[in-house]
């Protein structure tokens, strides 16, 4: 069974009902039927399970039922006759062909389809809605399925969206659970082979697509910075492999050019500005030695107690690390103040630090301190002291990169052995990092960050969203790369619209391409909870949908449902002997809850034949009280 596409949350005309009143539009048409008459052509008009005041623009009987089309809005609702009296004995066919032919509609197969939809739902829609959905409908994209296509138009109208061909294209695209990777990997294809348009904004574009296939690149090139500093502090270190770490830090922009073996710790030191004698220490190991270098020497005392509570406070640091560093401070502290011995100081504690941050880089990946900076950050803000995160991530991959077209035997090995080094470190925290590099990428939140104003400016024109609005808008751009980008653009665009909320109820959706180790996977994960009075979301209700397709594992679904914290898991797979290896897993997964306050029921491996498809509404949060599978009870 192929699971290509999720059901958003369904916010129906029964559920809107509930919230508002019914909202009607100009040269919408929709079937009502009269419940009370009034003076001066006014009536009361029931539509669904909603009732509306309108003017009539001809007298007609109480209990007839019609087909009406908004003449006017305002000051008041006027509606027209579209259809004369339709009585119970009409079939909805019936009754939806003498709407065909009164509104001089096309008999075609997709607008039967939609006008079928619309009417079932009760829900108003205009003849210039109906024609365009009609084309849409005509024109369906290879792998779109009608009912999702439907489904995408009901939501346009419900949700009062600008009712356009993107928008309608985002929602089919958002709805689908696989798929993303092979855009990804067929617009890299034509950005790098298509010519025209603006060069440097395509390489700018498959750079950012190559990286995203590699979220773990910036670990990687954390264990070549710290192999590379291990190798220029080595005093036994032959002087050649000294000389090709050097070079190799120079190209990635790491190192200024003019650095040697003499002076690399010193290139990028510049004293701090700031007032040495009452600020407190940066926790970046780079500005607080940059600070310390600029301390008059009176206030060598309370600075040195205030190293020795950055060196306390440091999780990064290894308790033996902290002991030599705490002698490094003793020492100093039993010295006559003078300029001299901060400068002394100063150097010493950053040869020190290099070395600890260097040997953690490389042994604590994925392990953050409590303002989430890493070892390797720690490492770069020492060789590196004016750079940021963001640059921090770009100068590493830039590193595995330099490394990566390196003739030398030697520096390929490097980049082996540092590649083993991440794989074999891989664990959740390594998956938590990996998706939100993707998505920081893809640039899912490029819009709630422009409007925040939060974050680099420059960082966030990077992302992919916005490079891809840039490519689609410029007329030079060839006919197939804009196809391919406005595919991809809508995948992101249906993110966003796919997400929403309905009273307390919400829905978040993502949808992320991952490769590991070269090992491609789509995840789509749905996530449908509701809010607390506080606006909160409520961890005791949810479920989790996750929508994976795997090399290995192939096409896989888990159901993860959350009631009262008790959880319950329902993995569908037809691959056999799959029970094996999730009983394995059990146990940690068992304890990873546990950590979270929450209590493993348990896990049921069942086939895809045996997947309740059904839509998640506010009484979603129910488990399935049938379990049948393989039925890992806890």
């Amino acid at each position: 069974m192929n699971s290509t596409a999720f059901n958003p949350i369904q916010v129906n005309a029964q559920q809107i009902s509930a919230n508002q009143p019914l909202s009607l539009r100009q040269d919408q048409v929709f079937h009502g039927t009269i419940k009370q008459l009034y003076p001066d052509q006014m009536a009361e008009v029931q539509v669904g399970n909603q009732k509306l005041m309108a003017k009539l623009e001809v007298p007609l009987k109480v209990g007839d039922a019609h087909f009406f089309q908004v003449t006017a809005t305002n000051p008041q609702t006027e509606l027209k006759v579209v259809t004369g009296p339709m009585s119970q004995a009409m079939s909805p066919a019936q009754q939806m062909n003498q709407l065909l032919e009164t509104m001089n509609l096309p008999k075609s197969s997709e607008m039967q389809q939609v006008l079928s939809h619309f009417m079932k739902a009760q829900l108003p829609i205009s003849k210039e809605q109906l024609l365009a959905a009609e084309s849409w409908m005509k024109n369906l994209p290879e792998g779109v399925d009608k009912n999702n296509a439907l489904q995408a138009l009901q939501r346009m109208v419900e949700l009062k969206m600008p009712f356009n061909s993107t928008v309608f294209q985002a929602l089919t695209q958002g709805t689908k659970t696989d798929g993303m990777s092979a855009n990804l990997a067929n617009l890299a294809q034509l950005l790098a082979n298509q010519t025209g348009g603006n060069e440097a904004l395509k390489s700018s574009l498959l750079q950012q697509i190559n990286d995203l296939a590699k979220p773990l690149n910036n670990e990687t090139g954390g264990v070549l910075l710290a192999r590379a500093a291990q190798t220029l502090l080595d005093q036994s270190a032959p002087t050649t492999a000294k000389l090709q770490a050097l070079a190799a830090l120079k190209e990635a922009g790491i190192l200024p050019k003019q650095a040697t073996l003499q002076n690399w710790q010193n290139m990028n030191q510049t004293a701090s500005t700031q007032n040495a004698s009452t600020a407190v220490l940066p926790t970046q190991a780079g500005p607080m030695r940059q600070q310390i270098a600029s301390t008059a020497p009176e206030q060598l005392k309370p600075m040195l107690d205030q190293v020795k509570a950055w060196v306390n406070n440091e999780s990064l640091l290894t308790q033996s690390q902290k002991q030599q560093l705490q002698q490094l401070i003793s020492r100093f502290e039993k010295i006559p103040p003078s300029k001299q011995a901060l400068e002394v100081f100063a150097k010493q504690l950053q040869e020190q630090l290099t070395k600890a941050f260097s040997d953690n880089s490389a042994t604590r990946l994925f392990t953050q301190n409590e303002q989430g900076m890493s070892a390797k950050d720690q490492l770069m803000s020492l060789i590196k002291p004016d750079s940021n995160v963001p640059l921090n991530d770009a100068l590493l991959r830039n590193l595995v990169k330099v490394t990566q077209d390196s003739p030398q035997p030697q520096m390929q090995s490097a980049l082996t052995q540092a590649e083993a080094q991440v794989q074999s470190a891989a664990d959740s925290k390594a998956m938590e990092q990996a998706i939100k590099t993707v998505l920081k990428g893809l640039g899912v939140s490029y819009e709630a960050t422009l409007a925040s104003k939060a974050g680099d400016v420059q960082a966030v024109a990077q992302q992919m969203k916005p490079q891809l609005l840039a490519l689609i808008q410029d007329m030079q751009t060839p006919t197939a790369l804009r196809d391919a980008a406005e595919t991809v653009m809508a995948r992101l665009n249906g993110m966003q619209l796919s997400s929403g909320e309905n009273g307390h109820q919400h829905q978040l959706v993502m949808q992320v391409p991952l490769e590991f180790f070269g090992k491609k996977m789509d995840a789509t994960l749905q996530w449908n909870g509701r809010m607390k009075d506080n606006g909160k979301i409520d961890a005791n209700f949810a479920r989790v949908m996750f929508y994976l397709n795997m090399e290995s594992l192939q096409q896989t679904v888990i159901d993860m449902q959350v009631q009262n914290r008790v959880v319950i898991i329902n993995v569908y797979n037809d691959l056999p002997n799959l029970d094996t290896l999730a009983m394995s897993l059990k146990g940690a997964l068992k304890s990873g809850l546990a950590e979270k306050e929450y209590t493993l029921s348990g896990v049921f491996i069942k086939p895809f034949g045996e997947q309740h498809t059904k839509t998640v509404t506010k009484n979603s949060n129910q488990p399935d009280e049938q379990q049948s599978g393989v039925d890992i009870r806890v």
